[in-house]
């Protein structure tokens, strides 16, 4: 295991990827500029993310909902939040995620 991780982070990491809605969520970020074509991007998606709202949007809910699966996420470690003015954007973190993936080969 590596120094950033323990086994209450994994745990983590797995409630907050047992969602299915949430799963979906980190799905469409792998690929924001496809995932999220109909929507006009406030700012670049592949660096600061993709508006909280839109992310409401093409889920369907409520955005109490998706704050709170998007903090989730955030504590789990596999989002960003980025504020772009009045909204925040999320975006994966890739290098946590491939050092979950990393960990998971070796562990497990």
């Amino acid at each position: 295991m590596t120094a950033d991780w323990d086994p209450g982070d994994l745990i983590e990491v797995f409630k907050a990827l047992g969602n299915p809605a949430r799963l979906q969520i980190m799905q469409w970020l792998k690929d924001p500029e496809t995932s999220f074509a109909a929507y006009e991007p406030i700012a670049d998606r592949r660096s600061v993310g993709v508006c909280v709202t839109h992310i409401q949007a093409k889920s369907g809910l409520a955005q109490s909902t998706v704050s709170s699966y998007m903090s989730t996420l955030e504590r789990a470690g596999l989002v960003r939040p980025t504020r772009v003015g009045k909204w925040t954007h999320y975006r994966r973190d890739e290098e946590r995620l491939a050092e979950l993936a990393r960990m998971i080969g070796d562990a497990l």
